[in-house]
């Protein structure tokens, strides 16, 4: 089981350097689990860069389960802001990037991502797994 991120899912739509990483870390999940927030994020930068169709048919392909937005979650996203945010550490975290950790967290997934942010906090990365 992992966590999808933002930033994993347009790294597969893009074409970027950790692309085939990504796709095989979500392959190799028997299940793939979103925040209803980092979803919302994922399909605002998709409509924004104008390839809104194609996430559409990535999220469909990958079939995450949706995991809603309680208050509990909210105060654990708010948390992770507050440990790992813009303004507060080195990771930056912004906004879709606490609800992403934030579910990782919750269901002890590791998190298949792009880039250094995550890196510096105490997430395992599901890219090192996917990796030849």
């Amino acid at each position: 089981m992992i966590v999808v991120d933002t930033s994993a899912l347009i790294a597969i739509l893009k074409t970027e350097d950790q692309a085939a990483a990504c796709e095989a870390a979500l392959n190799r999940a028997t299940t793939c689990l979103i925040s209803a927030a980092t979803l919302t994020e994922a399909l605002i930068v998709s409509a924004r860069r104008r390839f809104d169709a194609e996430m559409k048919e990535l999220l469909s392909l990958f079939s995450p389960e949706v995991i809603d937005v309680t208050t509990a979650r909210a105060e654990q996203a708010a948390d992770a802001y507050r440990r790992f945010g813009k303004n507060f550490h080195p990771a930056s975290l912004n906004f879709g990037d606490c609800f992403a950790y934030a579910t990782a967290r919750e269901f002890g997934c590791p998190l298949p991502y792009i880039g250094e942010d995550f890196a510096q906090t105490d997430l395992v990365s599901a890219l090192s797994v996917a990796q030849p």
